[in-house]
């Protein structure tokens, strides 16, 4: 059993510099961790739920990584928890698969990080805007970890606050040294 799996659900992961360079950082632990990139996997939409929850069964934790987009995650991430995460598998007199397991959320956001405050353009935090998915970890009895995050990952040519290639590869260290501190890997 390989101790972490992670969910990567980015739409445009070939144009994405802070997802990409955390996948090859992570690349590096492959004899602990499983990257499973479900764009890449289901470009039709069509989820094999049997196969996600075998997936998730032989792997000790569980991050899903993905870029905020509209304040939320992509569409193909919320379809992936409707039809994987369901009754009599994930919670229910049965649902039992997720019970303590450790479950992480590593996000890009494009903005900054001032902006994700209560007194910031946006007035609320990004742990506040992604209190559902903390919800849904407790739901099913897993283990809800700190969320980890970079800000400021736009891309847009324009966009005046972007982050450097610098930050980005520091992100990278900070992500393994995040998962390292939860003991999702050695």
């Amino acid at each position: 059993m390989k101790r972490t799996l992670v969910i990567v659900a980015h739409p445009h992961l070939a144009s994405s510099s802070v997802n990409r360079c955390w996948i090859n950082r992570l690349n590096q632990y492959h004899e602990q961790v499983t990257i499973h990139d479900l764009y890449s996997y289901y470009p039709s939409y069509k989820i094999d739920s049997s196969f996600e929850q075998n997936l998730i069964e032989n792997h000790q934790n569980l991050v899903i990584q993905f870029p905020i987009y509209w304040f939320n995650c992509p569409p193909l991430l919320k379809q992936w928890l409707d039809e994987v995460f369901t009754y009599g598998w994930a919670f229910g007199a049965m649902g039992d698969k997720l019970r303590s397991k450790k479950v992480g959320l590593a996000v890009s956001a494009g903005i900054k990080k001032a902006d994700y405050s209560e007194t910031g353009h946006y007035k609320y935090t990004l742990e506040q805007l992604l209190s559902p998915f903390e919800l849904t970890i407790n739901y099913v009895q897993a283990d809800y970890q700190p969320i980890f995050a970079i800000y400021g990952a736009n891309n847009e040519p324009d966009y005046p606050d972007k982050i450097t290639q610098k930050d980005i590869d520091k992100s990278a260290d900070d992500y393994v040294n995040w998962m390292k501190k939860l003991g999702m890997l050695i």
